[in-house]
């Protein structure tokens, strides 16, 4: 049996801990949780035989097998490192850390010379196994490839980022055009997913992102498109709250586990 440790007790991390609890990862057991809150990490492991603890040092002792990360970019770099280098391996959902080139290629020599590994859900898109069979072919062939996310969201989902104005509230606008770095650097906890479409195709420098400003738009609809010669394909997902991208998570641990696995 696999062992793993969640860092973020908040709503994302809290729908991975009831996937658990309803016996959707029976092939894992809870050992620990973290987050920056004693109360609401004690809270978390109510329930479980899991241990609430003051540290992701303290995490990283007890060797999990694996850490989900449920929080934020800034934790998830202040643990990857030194946690991949242990030989443990990573399943994070603030991807848009990966970003940050620095970090990126310290995190692949990390898990590299540990045997560990880095596991991408797909959050709150997909596709990710066609998007790099795509770009496998183009880059093979010495073809040029186009790849980019566009995203349409609610004024709502905008508000205290440097894209929000009031008049979003009255007419639909192409609020950002630029690459995925860009946009995850305007906003590291909205882009997520444009990054990690972004590493699955030419990478978040060259991958471009848009996004669109819906008056009453609910949730976040995401168009991701590859193109190359003679291959094209676009995934298009919706969804009303961000709860997919925890169950990404779930999905891909059960995949991980199961004696048939899906790429």
């Amino acid at each position: 049996m696999k062992t793993f440790a969640i860092a973020g007790c908040g709503h994302l991390g809290k729908i991975v801990r009831k996937a658990y609890i309803d016996g959707l990862l029976e092939c894992y057991k809870l050992i620990a949780a973290y987050s920056l809150n004693k109360e609401d990490t004690e809270a978390f492991v109510s329930g479980t035989e899991a241990v609430a603890v003051s540290s992701m040092d303290e995490v990283i002792s007890m060797k999990p097998d694996y850490i989900v990360e449920t929080a934020s970019i800034a934790l998830l770099k202040e643990f990857a490192i030194k946690t991949l280098k242990e030989g443990i391996s990573v399943i994070p959902l603030s991807i848009g850390a990966f970003a940050d080139g620095e970090f990126k290629a310290e995190a692949l020599d990390a898990a590299e010379k540990s045997g560990a590994r880095i596991y991408i859900p797909s959050g709150a898109v997909g596709g990710f196994d066609v998007l790099k069979t795509i770009s496998l072919i183009a880059e093979s062939n010495g073809l040029d490839i186009k790849a980019g996310i566009h995203t349409h969201k609610g004024p709502n989902s905008l508000k205290n980022t440097p894209l929000y104005s009031d008049e979003l509230q009255g007419i639909e606008k192409d609020v950002f055009s630029g690459s995925t770095k860009e946009a995850i650097a305007l906003l590291p906890t909205n882009v997520n997913v444009a990054v990690a479409s972004a590493l699955a195709t030419i990478g978040p420098e060259t991958a471009r992102a848009e996004i669109t400003s819906v008056p009453g738009f609910v949730g976040d609809d995401h168009c991701i498109t590859v193109e190359t010669d003679g291959l094209k394909a676009v995934v298009d997902i919706y969804s009303a709250t961000s709860d997919i991208a925890a169950w990404s998570v779930v999905a891909l641990m059960r995949n991980l586990a199961s004696p048939m696995m899906f790429f």
